[in-house]
């Protein structure tokens, strides 16, 4: 490898070289003493060269302490979703902790994690970075996640974020394809701080929360040492304090949605006796005891479902505590010792609805083996329902359970040291440093309310053999509610135990500095070698893996893989100080990365800076990025994903009769009908798997008018414009089931290749839906980032600021290996994630002495979405359709959200600050979502109902 590496590299000189050759014979000017003056200490993030120029280099957005600290937020990750370029990404307002199943990619859902997502292209192709050095993935004890929780780094260490909106394969590696996250932790303070936080959401009675953290520290001449201790406390906020979203499962649709499972039991099976299918439910008026067929039973109807929507949560609750410590020492006045260590611990817990006890011959667990025995004393039919010939489906709520919990324990440590220092060589001056690092993310899930399907089919079965088994006790699933009895609950339920893991080590040493000297100044370059190690596990249940569980089923996963990789990075000014030409620097950059499970591969980035004149910048990156698929991704076994599906061979679905003998074809039976929209959708990761492979090119210009520097009406102002466009080739995701299952209904023929691994049982019902991940054809989109920035003069009145950042998508547009259209797209609402065309932020902000005021206005512009189970009712506000809204289109509004705050410095002795304010000041509410999967609103992209009230204190001394 050593030879391929040096090959590479010294390719990738003689390119560069030759590159600055042919520039050479343009004209160039000395510099003057004018020219501004390069310090050579400083790195940002987009370069791994050091100098004040090149933070206009690539696109860069920094956000301050002061920023984070004026949301009036405790996470991380909900700030960062505030921003404009921020797709939709996990976070705690989708209180899900794997009652739906599991997302395609093997990720698990982190219950209470928090991910960032931009330009709408998933958490996944987000590098992210702290203190320039990744970070290790998320774990939640259901998967094994590609992704960083960034819950795992709290708020109060942070001393200023820095996002690179750009691919940055060539400078970082994997990852780097949407952008770069560096989160740059502090390093020293004087003295003691304490800071203290309350925030509410008052008229929905719940959602407290808390955050109180003590930091020390202390600097010498040699010494800078940082230590911070966090608690952060979350509390619930239940679905039932909100009517919108507790009263229907679907807005607008009344029970129509809900779930077909239902305390009352829905029994549907084929009477023995007079060949009649029945699909029957308790009435509410039965008797207790065993009810009488058939005089206590109804034909089940709409009106009979359960709503599970009151059993939801609106905000995950969970506590985080955290310790970091921080201290870098010098060993001589040029060469500096340094270590981070930081430990995290994250308890959350998630509630669903009471679980759903069903069995019949539809799906792939035990449960189709499971019959209902004649002489069951709790039997109310006095014949058997056996699954092999008249049995469809038993379906009965059990809320005799309570709630499905599922609580999370999530341990993270990591520890990076390192040495960093300087040295002269012939005039020049050169910085080097040498880092190790270590990252391990455990997380342990228990689940209560969950059933043993071996037990219940002994419990449903002959009652002679149920009695010969120690512990057994018939069951009675017929009754009304509150038929089932501790006795029945103690043998049929078990708690769940869940692990996963997620492990990285990584050792890289760099260096940069100066090579020569060109007329129009130095040309500087960076170098590096880097190694990285990754392991990932996760291991449910034994009853999981078995499938004799009533819980959602998932395999184990467990897998490794390292790389190895070397880069260079040069950047060289071409011209300086001629009309036209303040300054044109060129920069050039390549890494090779050597992967044990799929290869090598080399990805170059090419920028051009030009200095106009000292007000205007314009600048310019091409970028190689990929993307090595994640150990979930590669070796994620076979689990199950409940995703929301509107069957188009249905009977009673919009445009049956069109596709009615296709379906028939299909092999679904006449008169059937879809129990429920939450489909089975097998998911699981493929070895086969290659690299996504991205180029992306971004174009842009830096403003800064001296015209509107120190004048009468601003101090300085700054105007950002900029393009981006992104092509990314064999993207790894699944197949949108909806679509997949459109495109098979639509091809009439099972052994259509959308078809393939789509099986439905006897009734009708899917036996199997497996949907895996593949390199799914390509992706393309493009936008526009703008922004502002004016600072006003002070002034009596005090000095006022406004800053306005904001992003328009142009183009997304995702294309099969087939080369069909997929559903998303910019505007559109899809799978409980949002693409608006236009999201804008504003900030204006006033000071004066002791006192800051600032307000911001967030705008999200309206999207579509299909109409799925609200078609036909009045909710569904166009009956327009289109390919991804083939059942009509709903229209989610365009919402602008406002907070305000404020902060005042006491006029006392001690450093004491306190601030208030209101998010959402004008109580908005989000907008109604027909196809999300909870609660009726799309939490990844709008926020919670109702005003958020905070408070907060902070004293330093």
């Amino acid at each position: 490898m050593a030879s391929l590496v040096g090959n590479t590299l010294a390719s990738s000189v003689s390119v560069i070289l030759s590159t600055m050759a042919l520039a050479l014979p343009v004209s160039a000017q000395e510099a003057d003493g004018d020219k501004p003056v390069t310090l050579n200490s400083v790195e940002v993030t987009g370069s791994r060269i050091k100098g004040a120029d090149m933070a206009t280099q690539v696109p860069v957005l920094a956000i301050t302490g002061e920023d984070l600290a004026a949301t009036g937020l405790t996470s991380v990750g909900d700030i960062l979703q505030q921003l404009s370029s921020s797709g939709s990404a996990l976070n705690t307002k989708f209180s899900n902790a794997g009652n739906f199943g599991f997302p395609p990619d093997g990720s698990g859902v982190g219950s209470g994690s928090a991910t960032l997502d931009l330009r709408h292209l998933g958490s996944g192709r987000v590098l992210v970075l702290v203190d320039g050095v990744r970070w290790v993935n998320e774990s939640s004890a259901s998967g094994v996640s590609g992704s960083v929780d960034l819950n795992t780094i709290p708020a109060s260490i942070i001393d200023r974020i820095e996002i690179l909106q750009d691919g940055a394969s060539a400078l970082y590696g994997s990852d780097a394809i949407a952008g770069v996250l560096n989160i740059i932790t502090k390093r020293k303070q004087d003295g003691v701080s304490i800071n203290s936080y309350w925030g509410t959401y008052p008229s929905l009675n719940g959602g407290t929360t808390t955050q109180n953290n003590i930091s020390f520290g202390n600097s010498s001449d040699k010494l800078d040492l940082f230590a911070d201790v966090s608690y952060v406390t979350q509390k619930a906020m239940h679905t039932r304090e909100w009517a919108r979203a507790a009263n229907e499962c679907i807005p607008g649709t009344g029970l129509a949605n809900c779930s077909a499972s239902s305390p009352y039991g829905r029994f549907r099976f084929v009477d023995p006796n007079t060949g009649v299918a029945r699909d029957l439910t308790l009435n509410r008026d039965a008797a207790p005891g065993v009810p009488n067929y058939a005089g206590d039973f109804h034909d089940f109807t709409n009106a009979d479902r359960y709503n599970y929507g009151p059993d939801n949560k609106l905000l995950t609750p969970s506590n985080r505590g955290a310790i970091f410590v921080s201290a870098r020492y010098a060993v001589t006045p040029s060469t500096t010792w340094y270590i981070r260590g930081l430990y995290n611990n994250r308890r959350s817990r998630s509630e669903a609805a009471a679980q759903s006890l069903g069995f019949g011959p539809s799906g792939n667990t035990m449960a189709t083996t499971i019959s209902l025995a004649q002489d069951n004393i709790y039997n109310p039919f006095g014949f058997a329902l056996d699954p092999q010939t008249n049995l469809i489906s038993v379906n009965r709520r059990v809320v005799e359970a309570g709630n499905r919990v599922f609580e999370q324990d999530v341990d993270t440590y990591t520890l990076n040291t390192g040495f960093e220092g300087s040295f002269g060589f012939r005039d020049r001056s050169y910085y080097w440093d040498v880092n190790a690092g270590f990252g391990n993310n455990r997380a342990s899930q228990r689940v209560t309310g969950t059933m043993n399907m071996t037990h219940v089919k002994k419990a449903v079965g002959s009652p002679s053999g149920c009695l010969a088994i120690e512990g057994c006790v018939p069951l009675n699933l017929w009754g009304a509610p509150g038929s089932i009895t501790q006795e029945m609950l103690d043998y049929i339920l078990f708690v769940e135990h869940d692990r996963s893991q997620n492990k990285i080590k990584a050792l890289s040493a760099n260096l940069s500095g100066s090579l020569f000297t060109l007329p129009a100044g130095d040309v500087n370059f960076a170098t590096g070698i880097e190694s990285r190690d990754y392991f990932g596990s996760y291991e449910p249940d034994a009853l999981i893996v078995s499938g004799e569980s009533n819980n959602v089923p998932s395999q184990p996963t467990r897998g490794r893989y390292d790389i190895r990789e070397a880069y260079l990075e040069l950047n060289a000014p071409l011209l300086a100080d001629i009309p036209g030409i303040r300054a044109l620097d060129l920069s050039l950059a390549s890494r090779f990365s050597d992967y044990s499970t799929f290869g090598n591969t080399t990805n170059s980035k090419v920028g051009l800076r030009w200095q106009v004149f000292d007000d205007l910048t314009l600048r310019s990156t091409w970028a190689q990025g990929f993307r090595a698929p994640s150990i979930g991704e590669v070796y994620g076994a076979m689990s199950r994903f409940d995703a929301t599906i509107q069957d188009p061979c249905s009977a009673d679905a919009p445009g049956f009769a069109g596709v009615a003998a296709k379906c028939a074809a299909l092999g679904v039976p006449n008169g059937y009908v879809q129990s429920g929209r939450q489909v089975g959708v097998q998911t699981g990761g493929n070895e086969a798997l290659k690299p996504e492979e991205s180029t992306s090119l971004t174009i842009g210009a830096v403003y800064s008018p001296s015209w509107a520097q120190n004048v009468g009406w601003a101090d300085r102002m700054d105007i950002t414009l900029g393009y981006y466009r992104i092509k990314l080739d064999g993207a790894i995701q699944a197949l949108d089931a909806q679509t997949r299952l459109n495109r098979c209904v639509a091809a009439g023929d099972p052994n259509a290749a959308a078809c393939e691994n789509i099986v439905r049982s006897r009734t009708g019902d899917f036996a199997q839906f497996d949907n895996l991940l593949l390199n799914l054809g390509s992706i393309k989109t493009s936008g526009y980032d703008f922004g502002v920035n004016w600072m006003g003069p002070e002034s009596a009145y005090g000095r006022f600021k406004v800053n306005l950042q904001g992003t328009y998508v142009a183009e997304y547009e995702a294309i099969d290996a087939n080369g069909r259209v997929e559903p998303r797209t910019v505007g559109v609402e899809l799978n409980n994630t949002g693409m608006p065309r236009l999201t804008a932020n504003m900030r204006v902000g006033w000071a004066l002495k002791a006192w800051d005021v600032d307000t911001t206005f967030r705008y999200i512009s309206r999207m579509k979405e299909s109409c799925a189970g609200a078609a036909g009712f009045p909710i569904c506000n166009s009956a327009s359709k289109a390919p991804n809204r083939p059942n009509g289109t709903h229209v989610l509004g365009r919402t602008v959200y406002q907070d305000l705050r404020a902060s005042w410095k006491l006029p006392i002795t001690l450093d004491m600050t306190v601030s208030a304010g209101i998010n959402n000041l004008w109580d908005k509410e989000p907008p109604v979502c027909v196809s999300c999967s909870l609660n009726g609103f799309d939490a990844s992209t709008h926020d919670l109902p109702g005003r958020f009230f905070y408070a907060q204190a902070g004293i330093a001394f």
